[in-house]
């Protein structure tokens, strides 16, 4: 008989790590689709500045209007050959630490091994062009055997880093997903960067996720961004600009020199 993998626990955070709401977009995707069964919310109080992250007041199915304030929502999704725990989060404002060890206590009930921990990026890329993404782990084996690469990144975190840092520490596997957003055009939603996350971690589950609505979203998103290009000239050399880079930086006898130069060409041209 087939062993069943080990549980799963896949994190995103609202905030500094999801540009374009991305991320958090994939937590909701995958709870629709896998019917997630809501199992928990950490305590609010506990986490956030509610001058940042305010309340909201809606009116609910009863006619009845409530409060409902800014937490992390843990979701457990029961799939024919795993079990994968979703955090649907926002970045905390207070107590980082403690609010990783309570993330993780729920990780070790669950008898989850290994975490995902999801982010998206501003970037200079071309929304013509499949969105860059990036997957990374610490532990060598692991990216040997999911071909991932080893982040070599030195600077300022957000919580998907400092998370992601506790559960190495607490003996879990742990890889880092994220995808590069245009930064000319992030407001969100931005499905096509949720579609690509959507992708790659079907590869690195070894199993199929159902798409729903997803492609038509991001058809209609890039027919968007194109109008929208279309009606600015800077723009439109920008983003040609950006996809000489980028198609450079793919071609196999690309050197940095080269790349180098197409950025500085198209400052000469736009200098004064």
């Amino acid at each position: 008989m087939t062993k069943r993998p080990a549980p799963v626990m896949i994190a995103a955070f609202a905030g500094w790590n999801d540009a374009g709401s991305a991320a958090s977009a994939l937590i909701s995707h995958l709870a629709t689709v896998w019917r997630a069964e809501k199992t928990f919310e950490l305590d609010p109080e506990m986490y956030h500045d509610f001058q940042v992250n305010r309340p909201v007041i809606m009116r609910g199915s009863d006619g009845k209007r409530q409060i409902h304030w800014p937490t992390t929502t843990v979701w457990v999704a029961r799939l024919p050959h795993r079990t994968c725990i979703l955090v649907d989060g926002i970045e905390p404002s207070f107590k980082w630490r403690q609010y990783c060890e309570e993330l993780l206590d729920i990780a070790v009930d669950r008898r989850v091994e290994s975490l995902i921990t999801v982010g998206a990026l501003l970037a200079d890329t071309p929304h013509t062009r499949p969105l860059p993404l990036t997957a990374t782990s610490d532990d060598a084996a692991i990216s040997e055997s999911l071909q991932l690469d080893i982040s070599d990144y030195e600077g300022p975190v957000g919580i998907v880093g400092v998370l992601a840092s506790a559960a190495t520490a607490a003996g879990l596997e742990s890889v880092s997903l994220w995808v590069a957003v245009p930064h000319y055009f992030c407001e969100p939603p931005s499905p096509k960067a949720t579609l690509a996350l959507v992708t790659r971690l079907e590869e690195m589950l070894d199993d199929s996720i159902e798409l729903g609505d997803l492609p038509d979203e991001a058809a209609a998103w890039d027919k968007e961004v194109q109008e929208m290009v279309a009606d600015d000239e800077d723009v439109m050399e920008y983003v040609k600009m950006l996809e000489e880079a980028t198609d450079t930086a793919n071609d196999p006898e690309a050197s940095g020199d080269a790349i180098a130069q197409e950025f500085e060409t198209w400052l000469r041209k736009n200098s004064g």
